[in-house]
Parts: C-alpha cells; sequence; structure tokens
C-alpha cells in the first residue's frame, strides 16, 4: 500500500498501472481511505505547489478511479474537477486500467459521465473506450451527442491508443474524413436522430460555408440517406420538428439547409403543409421566408387547398415583415385570379392585411379586394366591410364607397368627429411622517439598509421618522433599532465609531441613534469623501448635499435634536408646500429650536414659489420667514439658461482619460445663481455656479432618480444637467438617461426650453428603451397642458439637421406616441420637424418620418398650410416609400373633411 501511494505522491503513472493491475477488488477498495486522505491534503497545497504537483495529481486521478468498485463513485472520481482541471487527459492508460471490468460497470460508468454537462466533451474519447465491445446503446445526452458530432466532423479517430514507450506520448489521432467517419461509426445510424432532439444545435453542425460541399453535414446527411443507412422520412420529420421548436436564427440554418440539400419532393413536402403553415406564422422571419416559398411551391404545383392558402394568409399577413406580406399578397392574387370561385375564402383572409401598420399593404390589400370583389356579393361584402374598420382613416373612405357603410373606431368621421386620447397625467401622492410608530420606523430602516437604491420618497420618510422619535425618546428607539440592526457591522456593541463615510443617510442616523458616531466626524469642516467642496460634476454636487444634510442631521441628534426635518417632502416627487413649511417654523420658532442650515436650504429648493404665501412666511418675523418671503418672490426664480451649437472639434476626455472627437451639438449653459452662491451653505454652492449642458460626465450610476428631489421645483436647471447624458444616448452607446428624463417631466417648476429640447433629445435616443421613457415624458407635459409643440418641433428640427436625432428613431417615438391616441399631439410637433429632413435633400429615414405623420393627418384631419419641402416631395415620381408617403400625407392635409 504504501509503495502505492508512494508511487502516487511522486507521479509514476507508469508504476501505478503496474501496482494495481494484479490487485483484487476488495485490495482495491482498501486504498480508497488513504487516496481520499490524499486528495483532501492537495486541496490545502498553494498554487505554487500545485502548478509542480501536477504529475502527483495525474497519478491519483488515475489511481482513483482504478481503485473504486461503483460505477457511481467512479465516475464521481473520474469527472472531479480539483484532480484533473486543465490538465493533460491520460485516457489511454486509464482506459486499459478499466478495460477488464465487466461490460455492464464500463457502460454504466460511461453513460454516467455522458450526463456530466460540464465534462462530457473532454470525456468523450474515454465514454468511447469505456463502450468499446460493451453492446451498449449510445449516451443520448445533449453533451455526448454534441461531442460525437464534434469529432465525427474533425474526423479525430476515437480507438485507444497506447503510450509510446520512447517519448512518452500518445500518437496523433488519424484525421478521417466526415464521409469516412460516419459510415465506420456503429452509433451513426442511432445518433443522428438526436442531432435534431438536443436543446440546441450541435455547434459543429454549422461548420460550413456551402451546405452542398461533399465533407460537410448538410451533404453528408442527405448522403446516409440516399444510402439508406439514415432514413429519409427520420430526417425529414427531425429537421421540421426541431424547426418547430423554435430558437435563434443562427440556430435554424442549419436545419433549413439541410432541407435545401434533401431537395424535398411534392409528396414530401404536402405530408408537411401544416408545419409549413405553423413555420410560416410564428418562425423567425428567414425560417417563415423558406416556409413561405415551400408553399408557393405547393400551390404552383396544385396541392395548397384555398382553405389551406387562406389559413396560411390569415397568419402571414399579422406579421410585421413587409416583405412577407406583400409576397402573401402576390401569391393570394394568383389564387384568386386562376379561381375566381375561391374569393369567398381567400378575400376575408385578405382582409387580415387590413391591419398591417403599414398603409401601403393595407392598400394593397384593398385593391386586390377591389378587383375580385363582385356586385352580387353582399354576404361577403357586409363581412370585409367588418374588417375594414382596421384602415386608416384615409383608406377606410376609399372602403366605404366599394363596401358600404363603416364604422369609425374614433366615433365618428372628419375633423368633427376626431377627440385626442392622452393618457392621464401621474398623480401625486402625500409624504406623511407625523403620528407613525416606533415600529414602522424601524421596518422601514432596516429595510433601506439592505437596499442599494432607495428612492428619494423612502429616504426622506425615514429619515423624519427617525429625527422624530429621537426627539420624543431615543432610547426607546435605540432599543427598537438595535435588534433590527443586528446584522449591520457597525451596529454591533463592540464596533466603535463607524466611519460616515460607508454609511446611508438612513444608517448614519440609526448609528447615531446607537451612539455609533463621533460628532467630530460629522462636522460640516469635514470633508465629505475625502474630498473639499472644489470643482466636481453636478452629480456629485447633487450627492454632497444630500449626504451633507444627513452628516447634520445625525450630527443634531447627537447634539442638539431636531423636533422634525424642515425639508421633508409634502409630495412624493419631493415638492414641499409652501404652507407646510411655514407651518414648521412656526412650530420651531415656538419651541425654541434652532433650523439647521443644510436642512433649511434644502426645504427652500424643494418649496414651490408661490409669491401669495411670501406675506405669511414674512410675519414669521425670523431670519428663516424672511428669507422663505424673498425666496417665494425674486430670490428663487431660476437663473434663465442660454443656448448655442458647438463646432466639430475634441470633445470630453473619457473615463480612461483619452479625448474623443464629438460632432456638433446643442449646448445649454446656466450662469450663477448669486443667492444659492451667497446665502446658502457652503455644500450648495456647486449648484449655483454656472454649468454648461455639453461635457458629459464620468460618475457612478445608480442615484440620478433620488437626486431629482434636490431641486424638485426646477425643471429648468436640471434638464441642462441631463441634456449631456441625454445627447450621448443619441449619438452613442449610452442608455438610461431617459428614465431619469420621464420622472424629471412629473416635477414642478416652469417647463420651458431646457425641458423641452431634452424631451426631444430623448425622442431620438439610440436604446428603446431611452425612447420610450422620453415618449412618457412627452405625454406627461401634454396631459399636463405643459407641452409646446411648436418648440417642440423647431427643436426636433435643428436636432435632426445636426444629425443629433436619427429620423428612423423619432419615427419609432412618435409612432409609439400617436398609438396611446394623443394623434393630434403627435402631428402637431412632427409639423415642425418635417421640413428638416425633406429640405435640401431628403434624409434617409425621411419616408419612415413621413408615414407616421401621414396616418397622424388621417386620424386627426390637422388644418394648416403643409410642411415645407412637403409638395416638391410629393410630386416625385415612383413607389419609393418617400415618395408614397409624401403623397398620402400631402392628400390627408389638403382633402377637407369629411
Amino acid at each position: 500500500m504504501n509503495t502505492l501511494l508512494d508511487a502516487v505522491r511522486t507521479g509514476r503513472c507508469d508504476l501505478v498501472t503496474t501496482l494495481i493491475t494484479p490487485l483484487t477488488a476488495g485490495e482495491r477498495r482498501a486504498l480508497l481511505p488513504e487516496l481520499t486522505t490524499l486528495r483532501r491534503e492537495i486541496r490545502t497545497w498553494d498554487w505554487s505547489r500545485r502548478w509542480d504537483a501536477e504529475p502527483t495529481l495525474r497519478a491519483l486521478h488515475l489511481a482513483g478511479a482504478a481503485c473504486h468498485t461503483g460505477p457511481a463513485a467512479a465516475a464521481s472520481w473520474i469527472a472531479a474537477r480539483d484532480l484533473r482541471d486543465g490538465r493533460t487527459r491520460d485516457t489511454a492508460r486509464l482506459a486499459a486500467l478499466l478495460a477488464a471490468r465487466d461490460p455492464a460497470w464500463r457502460a454504466d460508468v460511461a453513460h454516467r459521465l455522458a450526463a456530466r454537462t460540464a465534462t462530457v466533451e473532454d470525456d468523450y474519447p474515454l465514454i468511447r473506450a469505456l463502450l468499446e465491445g460493451t453492446e451498449a446503446p449510445a449516451p443520448t445526452t445533449d453533451g455526448f451527442v454534441h461531442a460525437w458530432a464534434r469529432a465525427t466532423t474533425t474526423g479525430t479517430d476515437t480507438t485507444t491508443t497506447t503510450t509510446s514507450s520512447s517519448t512518452g506520448r500518445r500518437p496523433r489521432p488519424r484525421p478521417r474524413p466526415l464521409r469516412v467517419a460516419l459510415r465506420e461509426d456503429p452509433y451513426t445510424a442511432e445518433l443522428v436522430p438526436r442531432l435534431f432532439e438536443t436543446a440546441e444545435p450541435a455547434p459543429s453542425l454549422t461548420w460550413y460555408d456551402d451546405p452542398q460541399t461533399p465533407g460537410r453535414w448538410p451533404a453528408e446527411l442527405a448522403h446516409l440517406a440516399t444510402e439508406g443507412t439514415v432514413e429519409r422520412r427520420a430526417l425529414l420529420t427531425g429537421t421540421v420538428n426541431r424547426l418547430l421548436r423554435g430558437g435563434r436564427t443562427g440556430h435554424l440554418a442549419f436545419y433549413t439547409d439541410l432541407l435545401d440539400v434533401l431537395d424535398l419532393t411534392a409528396d414530401e413536402r404536402a405530408e408537411h403543409t401544416a408545419d409549413w403553415i405553423a413555420l410560416a406564422a410564428d418562425a423567425p422571419s428567414p425560417t417563415a421566408g423558406r416556409a413561405q416559398q415551400t408553399l408557393t411551391a405547393l400551390f404552383e404545383a396544385g396541392r395548397l387547398p384555398a382553405e389551406r392558402l387562406a389559413e396560411m394568409s390569415q397568419s402571414v399577413l399579422f406579421r410585421p415583415e413587409k416583405k412577407l406580406v406583400r409576397a402573401q399578397l402576390v401569391l393570394l392574387g394568383k389564387a384568386l385570379r386562376r379561381d375566381r370561385e375561391d374569393r369567398f375564402t381567400l378575400l376575408p383572409a385578405t382582409a387580415a392585411a387590413f391591419g398591417h401598420p403599414d398603409t401601403a399593404l393595407q392598400e394593397k390589400a384593398l385593391k386586390l379586394v377591389a378587383t375580385h370583389l363582385r356586385p352580387d356579393d353582399d354576404a361577403l361584402r357586409a363581412d370585409l366591410a367588418f374588417d375594414a374598420e382596421q384602415l386608416g382613416p384615409a383608406l377606410r373612405r376609399t372602403a366605404a364607397a366599394l363596401l358600404g357603410t363603416i364604422a369609425d373606431p374614433a366615433g365618428g368621421t372628419g375633423t368633427d368627429g376626431y377627440e385626442e386620447t392622452l393618457p392621464a397625467a401621474p398623480a401625486r401622492r402625500p409624504l406623511t411622517t407625523a403620528g407613525q410608530p416606533i415600529a414602522r420606523t424601524v421596518e422601514l430602516v432596516a429595510a433601506l439598509a439592505k437596499t442599494n437604491a432607495p428612492t428619494a420618497e423612502e429616504t426622506e420618510t425615514a429619515l423624519d421618522l427617525l429625527v422624530r422619535h429621537a426627539h420624543q425618546d431615543r432610547t426607546a428607539l435605540a432599543a427598537a433599532l438595535r435588534p433590527a440592526l443586528a446584522d449591520r457591522h457597525w451596529a454591533r456593541e463592540d464596533a466603535g465609531h463607524a466611519d460616515p463615510a460607508h454609511l446611508s443617510a438612513p444608517e448614519l442616523l440609526a448609528a447615531a441613534v446607537l451612539g455609533r458616531l463621533d460628532p467630530a466626524d460629522l462636522s460640516p469642516r469635514r470633508p465629505i469623501n475625502g474630498r473639499g467642496f472644489g470643482q466636481h460634476c453636478i452629480h456629485d454636487a447633487l450627492q454632497r448635499v444630500t449626504t451633507a444634510r444627513a452628516r447634520e442631521a445625525a450630527l443634531r441628534l447627537l447634539t442638539d435634536p431636531l423636533p422634525f426635518l424642515l425639508a421633508t417632502p409634502t409630495w412624493d416627487c419631493g415638492t414641499l408646500e409652501p404652507h407646510d413649511l411655514i407651518t414648521r417654523l412656526t412650530a420651531y420658532a415656538r419651541q425654541g429650536a434652532e433650523p439647521a442650515p443644510a436642512d433649511f436650504a434644502q426645504a427652500l429648493l424643494r418649496v414651490r414659489r408661490d409669491p401669495q404665501a411670501a406675506a405669511a412666511a414674512d410675519a414669521l418675523a425670523t431670519p428663516e420667514g424672511r428669507r422663505l418671503a424673498a425666496w417665494l418672490t425674486a430670490d428663487g426664480e431660476p437663473a434663465p439658461h442660454t443656448r448655442h451649437v458647438s463646432d466639430r472639434d475634441r470633445g470630453p476626455r473619457t473615463w480612461w482619460g483619452a479625448e474623443r472627437l464629438t460632432v456638433r451639438r446643442i449646448v445649454l449653459e446656466v450662469p450663477e445663481h448669486p443667492v444659492i452662491q451667497k446665502e446658502f451653505p457652503p455644500v450648495f454652492h456647486p449648484l449655483g455656479r454656472p454649468r454648461t449642458g455639453s461635457p458629459h460626465c464620468w460618475h457612478w450610476r445608480g442615484q440620478e432618480l433620488a437626486h431629482l428631489a434636490v431641486l424638485p421645483q426646477d425643471r429648468e436647471t436640471q434638464a441642462v444637467w441631463l441634456l449631456p447624458d441625454l445627447t450621448e444616448c443619441a449619438i452613442d452607446e449610452d442608455r438610461g438617461a431617459g428614465e431619469v428624463l420621464s420622472r424629471l417631466a412629473e416635477l414642478g417648476g416652469p417647463a420651458g426650453p431646457a425641458l423641452h429640447l431634452a424631451v426631444a433629445t430623448g425622442l431620438g435616443a439610440r436604446h428603446a428603451e431611452d425612447r420610450l421613457a422620453a415618449v412618457d415624458a412627452l405625454l406627461v407635459l401634454a396631459a399636463r397642458r405643459e407641452l409646446d409643440t411648436a418648440l417642440l418641433g423647431r427643436d426636433l428640427a435643428e436636432l435632426l439637421s445636426l444629425g443629433t436625432v436619427k429620423p428612423n428613431r423619432l419615427a419609432d417615438a412618435a409612432r409609439t406616441a400617436a398609438a396611446t391616441g394623443a394623434y393630434a399631439t403627435t402631428w402637431a410637433f412632427l409639423a415642425g420637424a418635417l421640413p428638416a429632413v425633406l429640405t435640401d435633400g431628403p434624409a434617409r429615414g425621411a419616408g419612415e418620418l413621413l408615414a407616421v405623420a401621414a396616418d397622424c393627418a388621417e386620424h386627426c384631419r390637422p388644418g394648416g398650410p403643409p410642411p415645407e419641402g412637403l409638395a416638391p416631395a410629393a410630386a416625385r415620381k415612383g413607389t419609393s416609400q418617400l415618395a408614397t408617403q409624401a403623397r398620402r400625407l400631402h392628400t390627408a392635409l389638403t382633402t377637407t373633411a369629411g
């Protein structure tokens, strides 16, 4: 036994084989405890020793696999990562050691190894060696089938070879052509059908450029079917079933290529008619196109009845791909011309295209109906009239002349019948903290301690509750908080003083309640995050304001507790009503409490500016009352911003320090706010400094939504700060700023030029989720009657001219806005934007934008002159989307309602 262990420790694999071979099963089992102990010992070695001990691990792997007599334990040892991961598998020697075992035992081990997804590909040669001579069926796990396909593709000889005694290396496997490998492999007939049943196709199946090339899988599988090695019907059925299961386009390409190579007969195509119809309805576009072509071939061969063609058309005409829908309408036209009696079956199917978003396809379907409908088809005409309700307004009037009266989904026709539908504006929720019990406070603080990005509403509620209860009974609050925060390291009795820089705002006050903070660390003169109040990005400045206010409240809790916080918002959006602030200041004066500077400054930034409340504020006869009265009148007015277009130049540095070229863009600049600079605490001064909307800063993301509550009554200034992020979302790969924009629109203060420019920029964002958020912001402004569509249109025209916004992206956003029922609103701002894509040569994507505009115009029937450049575009010859949609829009604008 010691001799074997010495051989294992020295990495003598040849000696291990010699020593184990004559041992009985019982003697081998007796060796396992010491081998297991050695395995545990190796796990404790440091990396340098493990690297040098590779021969020991290889010998241990070999010895343990040979000594296990149970198939489950042997398979587990063989597949162990710690024994062989990243090391050469000694397959030949291990297979030789196990070759004398019972065939059923070897087959059991092989199947267990094949069931291990993570290691089956590496163990494939050993699995084949173990199965040799057992007459056991091949494993059918996905991993084994993939490994078999790979080994067969590369032509690797899977027979076990012996190690050369002179070099210690095994001979290189002999490569074989795929056709030879498939013919010689005893498992070919068994495993080929499994190629169509795995969850994902074997990667090696797609290693070809031309599926017809000999030596590649599609061609060779077809050759096997010709030889009779694999049943052709099994290939066809397996391929169709795999396509029906669906998947990514790249994964399905092999199966569609195989169908092409098999060159199906008319009978084979007809046998799977239902499958082709299902694929044409739901498969990815390339696969659906192949299925549509197959069904077209069946139709041309007279093997597709009108009923099956109608069934196919109902699904295909519902797809968004214009190419598929156009081809299907062509096929329906052929069928209707071949047998006019089929119109009773095919025309109702054709009407499925009436609901397609492309009006050109709607028109094509309507023309098809008009061509083949006969005067005496009254019942058919009534059915088609019902389907025609899905047509656009202009085509609906055309259909009415053909089919009779058609109901208008909008409730009428013409200008008088249209009614704008806008989503309701978000309702504000009040924040209520007075009267909340300690249990509610503790529950909220404990939850926020485990939250990475709490909302401003949650944070403000927790802060005010902590301050209120600490003022009333700090001892009771501490007793309730201690068990709830027992899992926080800073809350332990032996933790000492916590570092304020590592605590969130609610945790900071909770730590103060528990006595875990040193008042010196909370001094206003102590830098936040190790830095002073120097030049930094606006997001950093906003975070410093919230942090400074929380530190101030914590310090006052330790030295001179506040009865409550002045700046706690009245509403969930962060706005503070002036009468609430006046009431709180009155209570402070009655209790003799001194307002905290940062808390009062934050309250001023949050208060809704109502000049009529200034008199009540001034009547307080306190310094804070007089400051509030001034802020409610002149001092609180936001500084007006300026606007210009930057030149193409080197832009801001990336976060790794490199400069990058930028395109021309609109830049907004905010001047200094002198009141904030002179009268507010130093930490607020960066908010009043001059800022430009050009540089794109780099900062930790995740707090932008919470920062909106710092200035909830100044959307214009916040829009200037947000514009660089939105611009990067439009011209680069950035994402996420749209969510901030949609929340910004819900705040208070004027909705001026900066906010409208931010919305216009967001409508052209690269990513769909940002465009959708910008649409939400637009609809919020429209519902609150704060949207200036003329201003928004001019901004969009300038952004389109600069290239910041692309027409196709704007079209997608406008289509989404119109789909909510806001056709008139959408048309109103598109009318101002269209000249930018029509004059000076139509821009790429202009046709798509015109299509949305035409749809809006047909619904709301606006008055006024056509946009500049529309008449020349409508006069263009041809059937391009630009010319077609321009003519459609021109007609909608120039035709009188009704």
